[in-house]
């Protein structure tokens, strides 16, 4: 039994890490702004020394879009977990950090290069986005009247509790480097993902592709974000779209 230690233990993927790990046996600290125990904001580094000491591990899964904020947050995380002397940080990373040129890519393979930099025991693991994002960008495109997609641009989405299921083996075990990425069991097309989820959740609205321009764009268009070789997750998108429509009533069409 390990002393485990969440950032961003109230997210999306947080939750069910910290779920996973107390599953296992594992005495586990929940770290974030709105944590009742650890409240500690990562962007100014107060209170983190009192939430790390004595943490045999730390799962980083706190993360911002908002431009450098990730490594400001990893340098405060570093700092602290060198004086407390943890022994393992592991770090979910994404797919293709290193070849697609979204500025959030960026600075998460910022946050590789100082955890490995940093001389502490790391694991890094990279996945393929999560249903739930594809689902909120779904959402999020379906405001208006006409949903309009990037043209071409292929996802391979994966269930976020496998992910999660991952991330608590790596934290119970040895630092291991980079370990092998995961990716969802399936790759469609942006534009059928989201057709998909909207016809589960009920909606009719039409769905059509836009091209784009830019490098960004042309590295997802070239898969740069998918691993087809480590296609290793269980969890469909259809059945995650299927589960979104029985929970608003739609019956999973």
């Amino acid at each position: 039994m390990k002393s485990i230690l969440v950032t961003g233990g109230t997210g999306t993927l947080g939750t069910l890490v910290v779920a996973r790990l107390r599953e296992a046996g594992h005495q586990v600290r929940v770290l974030s702004r709105h944590a009742p125990d650890h409240p500690v904001d990562l962007m100014e580094g107060t209170g983190l020394d009192t939430a790390v000491a004595g943490a045999d591990c730390v799962v980083h899964c706190a993360t911002s879009p908002r431009g450098g904020a990730d490594a400001k947050a990893a340098g405060h995380l570093i700092e602290a977990a060198r004086r407390a002397g943890v022994g393992h940080i592991v770090y979910i990373s994404i797919v293709g950090v290193d070849v697609v040129p979204l500025p959030y890519y960026k600075t998460k393979l910022e946050v590789e290069r100082m955890l490995e930099e940093s001389g502490l025991g790391l694991t890094i693991l990279r996945t393929t986005q999560f249903h739930d994002l594809v689902g909120q960008v779904a959402d999020a495109l379906a405001r208006l009247p006409v949903v309009p997609v990037p043209k071409g641009v292929r996802c391979q989405p994966i269930a976020a509790d496998e992910v999660a299921a991952r991330l608590a083996d790596l934290a119970a075990g040895a630092p291991a480097g980079r370990v092998e990425d995961m990716g969802g069991p399936e790759t469609f097309t942006l534009a059928a993902l989201t057709r998909t989820y909207l016809a589960a959740k009920g909606s009719t609205k039409r769905v059509v592709e836009i091209p784009l321009a830019g490098r960004t764009y042309a590295a997802f268009r070239r898969g740069g974000h998918l691993t087809p070789h480590r296609a290793v997750g269980k969890g469909t998108f259809r059945d995650f779209a299927a589960e979104r429509g029985r929970v608003l009533g739609f019956g999973g069409r």
